[in-house]
Parts: structure tokens; C-alpha cells; sequence
């Protein structure tokens, strides 16, 4: 192992992408300490340090800022709005034909596409650094140890302070965004993915350290037994695939020969990644969202008593079934048996077994449905342990959650693969060898 962290840098290109990214992800983490304007940080950091946690919503965006949001940082609202405006032009791409056509175009509709991811991320950081302001000021963004609301945030409440702050927020999100795509044009990875391993590896000492704080030094080695675990069988499913072999017809162009050669199609357990437990995530806020604004009692009493709780049994049980509702219909989105079908008729390929287009098309979705339910369960055990965990001991700020644990584990994965091959394409002895 060490000796593969020396031929990292012996090679000056690799090298020199390496030092990149860590002078990128150095500034990243500056700007998340970097204070925004018109807030009552005295009050923010008693607040800070007598909270035991915050709200769904907060900590879900929190997790993606590296912590920078509940101290209101330049950096607030981290890669979030980015990753959800991905995620919507990839389902637009499945209802508008023209999205769909930019996707097929190549280079060029790629373009378009990035162009329009990052419209749409400037807009959503509009409104959700506008919800977070008043959710500042409301004294909602971080709850009291009483139970109640923890006053308002802000040194003034102003129609200019509030433009002030949603343009600062913003700014920092577009920034974010700009870093991110410098690591993917520069350096090493892919730099949105890079950002936010770098975030939830920053948050990791102080929840192991309120951990221990707060429990026993036992049921601290047994959460790092469990985050092991995890570990372990994180990476044994991520690498988890059903490869379909596809055969190759010879055929005679002029003089030559062509095909005859065999291959197959990679088909992953997880398919859908760690997209339905975002999906899951923010279904599951909507509610809440809905009881603060309908007049409504009943409704709003039986959404704080079983859903915002994450140690209720309602929440953790609804949670599990979207997600493996999601898990099926991300992959579905995915990967479209019909097209891969007639692809490999184009090309002049069949299944051993199975005749080109439709029969091929039926079994390429039987062995995607089978496939997928292994890997939405074990997404779904993945994501909440956690809320077992907080049921079970009362813990709070579960250091190895399950959307911080994939996100980790999958990036950190995917970088080896690229560090590795950089090695192997000059003969140096990689990681994985």
C-alpha cells in the first residue's frame, strides 16, 4: 500500500492533479467557515452547543455542506441544490423529448444540458437560501434543548439584509459549483462527488466525539463495530454485478472479417446508487412542510407524532418502502431493456439463448426486477440503521448514517478506480493489485 502511495507521485501528470484537487478542496473548506452576513453568531453558537441536533431538512442539507449550513456559512448550502437539479433533468429527459434528444446528441447536447443544470441550480439556491432565512428568523433552523424554537437568528430582519443574505447564499452555491467542475476538468475524480466525500469525512470526528460524550465508551466500539460492518457490506454489494454475456455474429465487410468476439453486459445490484434514499428523504419532508402550513389538527398532530421523529416506527417503516419504491423506478429510468435490446440487435449481437428484440428485451427486465430487489433491500437496511439506532439508545448525530456511509464509500471507490488505472496505463503497481 505505501509503495502505491509513492507511484501516485511519481508520475507528474497524476501528481500534479492530486495536488489540484487538494488546493480546491482547501478552499471548499474554507468558505464553509466563512461567515454570512446579519446573523447573531453569539446566539448561533450557544445554540450550537446546547442543540443536540437539528430538523430533517436541515440535516439532510447539512450533511451535503460539510456543517457549513448550521453555522450559516458561505458555503450553506453546499453541492445540494447541484445534485437536485441533476436529478431533475435526468427525470425531464424521460417526459420531454427535446431533453431526451440533448442527452443522445453527445458533446454537444451535453453542453446544453450543463447549461440548464446550472440555471436551474442558480434558482433553487434562490429559494432555498430564501427558506433558510426565515427559517433563521422563525428560530426553526436549530431547535432549543426545550423542545421549542430557538429564536431568531439574525441581528435585523430587513428586506435588504434578507436580499443581502439569499445573494451571498447563492453565490456561494454557484461557487461550490464552479469547484467542483474544476476537480472534474483538472484534477482527480469527479469533483461534485469529491466535495461532498470531503464534507461528511469533515463532520465525522466531532459525531464520534459526541458520541462518546454523550454515551459509554462500550456502546461507542460497538457503533464503530456497526459503521465496520457497514463498511464492509457496502463495498461487497457496491461491487456486486449479474454480467448477461452477449455474443458477436461474424460478418464479411470487402476482404475482411468482423465479429465473432464475445462479451457482456454489467448489470449492478444498486443500480439506482444512493438516488432513492434522497428521494425517500425528501418525500418524507413534504409532510412536515404540509402541517405547518394547512389549518389542520388532526393532520398536523399525527405528522409530528409518527413523522418527523426518526426513532418512530412509522417513519423508519415508510422510509424502508419508499425506498425500494424508489430504488425500482431510478432504475427503471436508468437502464431501458427495449433500447438495450435493440441495440444489440444494431450491432449485430443476441443473448445466447434468446432471440433478438423482444425476447431479448424480456429478459434483460426479468433479470433487472429480480436484481433490483436484493439491492433496494439492502439500501433500505442501510438507511435506517441510524433510526434504529436512535430508537434503540437515543442517540443522536449517528456518526455513520446511511446516506453519509454510501456516499463515502462509493466515492472513495470510484477515485481508486481512476487512480488505478492512471497507474496500470504506465506499469506501476496499483492499489487493487
Amino acid at each position: 500500500m505505501l509503495s502505491s502511495f509513492k507511484n501516485m507521485f511519481r508520475i507528474p501528470d497524476l501528481r500534479n492533479k492530486i495536488l489540484f484537487s487538494l488546493l480546491v478542496i482547501g478552499i471548499f473548506r474554507i468558505g464553509a467557515h466563512i461567515p454570512t452576513p446579519n446573523v447573531d453568531f453569539p446566539r448561533l453558537q450557544s445554540l450550537l452547543n446546547a442543540a443536540g441536533g437539528s430538523n430533517s431538512l436541515v440535516g439532510f442539507i447539512d450533511l451535503f455542506s460539510g456543517g457549513a449550513l448550521t453555522v450559516l456559512a458561505l458555503f450553506a448550502l453546499g453541492i445540494m441544490p447541484y445534485i437536485t437539479s441533476s436529478i431533475i433533468m435526468q427525470l425531464l429527459g424521460v417526459v420531454i423529448p427535446k431533453v431526451e434528444q440533448w442527452q443522445q446528441e453527445g458533446e454537444l447536447g451535453q453542453r446544453k444540458v450543463t447549461k440548464w443544470t446550472r440555471i436551474l441550480t442558480v434558482v433553487l439556491s434562490m429559494l432555498q437560501s430564501t427558506g433558510i432565512v426565515f427559517l433563521a428568523h422563525n428560530g426553526q433552523l436549530i431547535p432549543s434543548t426545550s423542545g421549542g424554537t430557538g429564536g431568531d437568528l439574525l441581528v435585523s430582519f430587513s428586506a435588504g439584509r434578507v436580499i443581502l443574505m439569499v445573494m451571498t447564499l447563492t453565490a456561494g452555491t454557484a461557487l461550490v459549483m464552479w469547484l467542483g467542475e474544476l476537480i472534474t476538468q483538472r484534477g482527480i475524480g469527479n469533483g461534485m462527488s469529491i466535495l461532498i466525500f470531503v464534507g461528511i469525512l469533515a463532520r465525522l470526528p466531532s459525531q464520534f466525539w459526541a458520541v462518546f460524550r454523550n454515551g459509554s465508551a462500550i456502546r461507542g466500539l460497538v457503533l464503530a463495530a456497526v459503521g465496520v460492518g457497514m463498511i464492509v457490506a457496502i463495498v461487497f454489494i457496491e461491487q456486486g454485478q449479474r454480467r448477461i454475456p452477449v455474443n458477436f455474429a461474424k460478418r464479411v465487410v470487402g476482404r475482411r472479417m468482423y465479429g465473432g468476439q464475445s462479451t457482456y453486459i454489467p448489470m449492478k445490484v444498486n443500480t439506482a446508487g444512493v438516488i432513492p434514499i434522497i428521494f425517500a428523504s425528501s418525500v418524507l419532508y413534504f409532510p412536515s412542510l404540509l402541517a405547518t402550513t394547512l389549518p389542520w389538527d388532526g393532520f398536523r398532530n399525527f405528522v409530528q407524532a409518527h413523522l418527523i421523529s426518526q426513532s418512530s416506527f412509522w417513519y423508519i417503516s415508510i422510509y424502508f418502502v419508499l425506498i425500494i419504491f424508489f430504488s425500482y423506478f431510478y432504475t427503471a429510468i436508468q437502464f431501458n431493456p427495449e433500447k438495450q435490446a435493440d441495440l444489440i440487435r444494431k450491432q449485430g449481437g443476441f443473448i445466447p439463448g434468446y432471440r433478438p428484440g423482444y425476447a431479448t428485451a424480456d429478459y434483460l427486465n426479468k433479470v433487472l426486477t429480480r436484481i433490483t430487489l436484493p439491492g433496494s433491500l439492502y439500501l433500505g437496511l442501510i438507511a435506517i440503521v441510524p433510526s434504529l439506532v436512535i430508537a434503540l439508545w437515543g442517540i443522536r448525530g449517528f456518526p455513520f448514517g446511511g446516506t453519509a456511509i454510501l456516499i463515502v464509500v462509493g466515492v472513495a471507490l470510484e477515485t481508486m478506480k481512476q487512480i488505478e488505472s492512471q497507474l496500470q496505463m504506465r506499469n506501476y503497481e496499483g492499489f487493487l493489485a
